[in-house]
């Protein structure tokens, strides 16, 4: 009997626009994003879900697909279309093998040593100026867990930091990476550069 097929579907707190599907299982071998004006390429999952009404952009990165859609329409309605148009691509075989997905994953430690690397030369002496610092916790399965501290643990800028500044830098010199995740308890920030918003 073929194995239930199970994903979590997840908005995206800053951004309500875009959805994170977390599948139980490899959906693509690498990385890959797209934005509806150019097209998918030939990926058939990514061209289902350009099928789907409203969705801008799609992004597929191992066991995770991200879609943005345009603000009006409901993630409820799309999401089961989503999630419906994942499963098929499943069912019908075209997911990567286990031997391909684990073959897409980057050496861990030649990952780890260039982005520790890029956090000493660049992205330290960055957020330095405003009394923080950046610390690499791990590197595993092409996604980069880092903690933020200083003036950057609880700063109401943190999540503008991270997106545009150390992911977009780390994105551009180490383009194997799938995702940088903030493993940092801002919440226990005690000098913020920048007060959260109340």
């Amino acid at each position: 009997m073929e194995q239930e097929i199970k994903i979590v579907a997840e908005v995206d707190k800053e951004d309500i626009a875009v959805c994170r599907f977390t599948v139980d299982r490899p959906v693509y071998a690498g990385r890959v994003d797209f934005a509806r004006s150019g097209g998918a390429k030939g990926v058939p999952l990514a061209e289902k879900l350009f099928e789907i009404e409203d969705i801008t952009q799609v992004s597929m990165f191992g066991p995770v697909v991200v879609v943005s859609k345009l603000a009006d329409r409901s993630w409820r309605e799309i999401g089961k279309q989503v999630g419906a148009a994942i499963r098929e691509y499943l069912k019908s075989g075209m997911g990567p093998t286990e031997e391909r997905f684990q073959a897409s994953l980057a050496e861990p430690a030649a990952m780890r040593k260039k982005i520790q690397e890029l956090f000493d030369a660049q992205i330290n002496p960055g957020v330095a100026t405003h009394g923080g610092w950046v610390e690499l916790i791990d590197v595993k399965d092409n996604n980069v867990y880092l903690r933020m501290g200083g003036g950057c643990q609880g700063c109401g800028m943190a999540d503008v930091t991270l997106k545009q500044g150390i992911e977009a830098l780390i994105r551009e010199k180490v383009p194997e990476v799938w995702q940088v995740l903030d493993v940092t308890d801002h919440a226990g920030g005690t000098n913020p550069y920048y007060e959260p918003a109340k």
